[in-house]
């Protein structure tokens, strides 16, 4: 018993010890963060940094005492922002941009330190001590921040106002005078006035309203014109800015425009829809609050204000990424779909979440809103109530068969889950991690003298050799018209099509397959990142003089190929390794694993073999560019066996409690390895 009492305490001390470094790691990740952000916008030259802040400095701002507010469409605020900015506009404009990004960086400091102390219920010591950090580092990665940050803009005070009267304040004429205060930066805040009153705080709510009609009152007094032009003339700010049917307006106004709908019909259907929004926002909101989650009821506000805003901006759509604090699903393996999805939504373009197809349009055009819209009006958020806040169905995981080495895993905590992954996630992280490939592989370039030089050296080695094969290939083929069309239609048909329909397969028929499968191509491929930084090539149709023939992409200017229409769209020179011929191998290792006939397995081989005959005939890859490809797929199934143990997997180990788990998502007992 004495020794178990000692085995207890040196793993808490040691889970205590492993907390703190883990806290201090994401305070200097905060801080690296912040130094990125703050050199990122002050290295950018005057006419490019703090766009909109400059709109209102200096002898030509629109705020220069005696022009009118919004003569040239630049500032966007409300009136009462133009009074309250206008001594600004005496300051030094090198020194006002350097001051308002630090104050900006520091607001966002204070509003992640507020959001981490309004988690709702009682929190571990862990979530405790790194709820703040993180919290910093999501707000100052999301898109709103980093635009807000580089367009010199406020939209960060009427958001930190509101938490602040919600969660710090305690008096209700303080709270109010804060929501109110937020109401007249941001007029669309004004729905959190009837939240207050919805959940008690009715003096609040008396207080908010009537601090947003003083506040305005005054504005209108001191600058009646401009308050005529901005409440009237421009209906609260929707005619100011940019296009307000462009993408980057947010709200459904800009997405009815988008859609077509214009004049009175336009405005009556967004009116019905922003009053049918609001009510049930308002309505689940409350509910959120008298269920001691005020942080999610403030949030799901603020989805509903950025979606009946006549214009919401990038800069003023933060209160999306608040809503990542709901919890969402009944199951433990589920609970990390909302956060992701807000996660990436507010951190990455709608062009990296979804591909370039026509048919997508719409939901890529306007993913904030959709997100927006789901948190207020859609997700069903848990209740604390609900049986399922705290004892959310656990997930089964399984342990690797035992391994060949004693070390093997090295990475013992990563724990393996025998059932199926969530779709959605699967398609984002598939999705995501293409496009961060798409865009690292077109920054990977030398440029055009060393791509070729380093062609002339891997022509060398053939040689020394005796593998250069390719000019005689290519030649061969080309004489032989259905023999070079089909090389054509293989190399041009099958990279995407036949990765992406063996891990649908396995999705569906052997979850444990598919996460291993999913891995070993996943590290298969970073690597191959890593040789297309590190060694820019010229594939044999790129290289002048060799006498190549590209029967792919037809007659190449030679004599000015970084400007071709070809290099335009992707990099020509990521050729070592030869991913076209690393993703065909992994295909035909994962069938020929995992399929039981012979003859299955040997059909399978075929699609690597037809895949390295066509880069080598049409001239788009070296031999060794195919054997690089090979390394590093083997090395990608080589890492997940040693980070994560054999493919095989015993039977389930029950942890947390009893979870039924589905028969298709139990594998067989098969014995082969990789």
């Amino acid at each position: 018993m004495a020794n178990d009492g000692h085995s207890g305490t040196r793993n808490a001390v040691g889970a205590g010890a492993g907390i703190e470094r883990a806290r201090v790691v994401l305070w200097l990740f905060v801080a690296a963060l912040a130094v990125r952000q703050v050199a990122a916008v002050l290295r950018l030259p005057p006419g490019r940094r703090l766009t909109d802040l400059e709109a209102w400095t200096g002898a030509d701002g629109v705020l220069h005492l005696g022009d009118p507010l919004y003569a040239t469409g630049k500032f966007t605020g409300t009136p009462f922002a133009g009074l309250v900015l206008k001594p600004l506009t005496r300051s030094a404009e090198e020194s006002l941009g350097v001051a308002w990004t630090f104050g900006s960086l520091l607001l966002v400091v204070v509003l992640g330190l507020v959001v981490s102390r309004a988690l709702p219920g009682t929190v571990s010591r862990r979530t405790s001590l790194l709820a703040a950090p993180v919290a910093i580092s999501l707000l100052m990665l999301s898109l709103p921040i980093r635009n807000a940050l580089h367009l010199g803009q406020t939209s960060i005070i009427p958001v930190l106002l509101v938490l602040l009267g919600c969660f710090t304040v305690r008096d209700p004429r303080g709270s109010g005078l804060l929501i109110g205060l937020g109401a007249a930066l941001q007029p669309t805040v004004l729905l959190f006035v009837p939240l207050l009153w919805l959940t008690g705080r009715r003096r609040a709510a008396l207080t908010g309203a009537a601090t947003f009609v003083v506040c305005t009152a005054l504005a209108w007094a001191v600058m009646a014109r401009d308050s005529w032009t901005y409440w009237i003339h421009h209906v609260a700010g929707a005619g100011l800015g940019p296009h307000p049917d462009g993408l980057a307006n947010q709200s459904l106004h800009g997405a009815l425009l988008r859609f077509g709908l214009h004049g009175p019909l336009e405005i009556v259907v967004f009116l019905v829809l922003a009053v049918a929004v609001s009510v049930l926002a308002l309505r689940r909101a409350a509910r959120y609050a008298k269920d001691g989650q005020l942080l999610l009821a403030v949030a799901v506000t603020g989805c509903a204000a950025v979606a009946v805003s006549p214009t919401a901006w990038q800069h003023q759509l933060l209160w999306v990424l608040l809503a990542v604090v709901g919890r969402v699903g009944k199951r433990v393996a589920d609970r990390m779909v909302w956060p992701a999805v807000v996660i990436l939504v507010m951190t990455l373009p709608g062009t990296m979440l979804l591909p370039n197809m026509a048919a997508l349009y719409p939901v890529r055009d306007n993913v904030v809103l959709l997100t927006a819209l789901a948190a207020a009006c859609a997700v069903p958020f848990l209740e604390r109530t609900s049986p399922s806040w705290e004892a959310a169905v656990p997930t089964a995981y399984a342990t690797p068969a035992p391994a060949r080495w004693s070390r093997v895993p090295l990475l013992p905590f990563w724990r393996r889950v025998m059932a199926r992954p969530n779709l959605l996630l699967e398609l984002l992280a598939i999705r995501v991690g293409y496009s961060v490939y798409s865009h690292i592989r077109a920054a990977a370039t030398g440029g055009r003298d060393t791509a070729e030089a380093h062609g002339r050296t891997v022509v060398s080695i053939e040689k020394a050799l005796h593998i250069d094969i390719e000019h005689w290939a290519n030649h061969a083929v080309v004489k032989i018209h259905w023999l070079e069309s089909f090389f054509n239609f293989y190399y041009e048909s099958f990279h995407f099509v036949v990765p992406l329909a063996i891990l649908a397969v396995l999705y569906v028929r052997s979850p444990a397959d598919y996460r291993w499968a999913r891995t070993s191509l996943s590290f298969a491929t970073l690597l191959g990142l890593v040789g297309f930084y590190f060694f820019p090539l010229a594939p044999p149709r790129l290289m002048p003089g060799l006498g190549f023939i590209d029967s792919v992409h037809g007659t190449q200017d030679l004599a000015h190929p970084d400007y071709g229409a070809m290099t335009a769209m992707t990099n020509q020179y990521a050729a070592m390794p030869s991913l076209h011929f690393g993703w065909a191998l992994w295909c035909g290792i994962v069938v020929a694993v995992l399929v039981p006939k012979r003859w299955m397995k040997a059909v399978a081989l075929l699609h690597p073999l037809f895949t390295v005959s066509a880069i080598i005939a049409t001239a788009n890859h070296w031999v060794l560019d195919a054997i690089g490809g090979a390394t590093v797929v083997l090395l990608g199934f080589g890492l997940t066996y040693l980070l994560a143990g054999r493919r095989t997997l015993l039977a389930p180990v029950d942890r947390a409690g009893p979870e039924p788990a589905h028969p298709a998502a139990v594998p067989s007992q098969a014995t082969g390895t990789v």
